[in-house]
């Protein structure tokens, strides 16, 4: 017997955040909101239990200077 499908955790605050490039509603980046429908359960889990500190991270400072710093070393 199988779990219940991983439901989508959008809350519909769909914005992307220019820093980090997280949606600020959900923590997902725009790449893996556009591929949620084409994951396997297991990427979609695995996805889902990462949200939580990617959120956590755009919310503290230390965490958006970080952001700030890998956008810009990769231009």
């Amino acid at each position: 017997m199988t779990g219940s499908p991983t439901e989508s955790p959008c809350n519909k605050v769909c914005v992307l955040d220019p820093v980090t490039g997280f949606c600020i509603g959900c923590g997902r980046t725009g790449a893996e909101i556009g591929a949620w429908l084409a994951m396997t359960e297991a990427e979609r889990a695995a996805l889902v239990a990462e949200l939580p500190a990617r959120l956590a991270r755009m919310t503290s400072r230390e965490g958006r200077r970080e952001a700030r710093r890998a956008r810009a070393a990769t231009g």
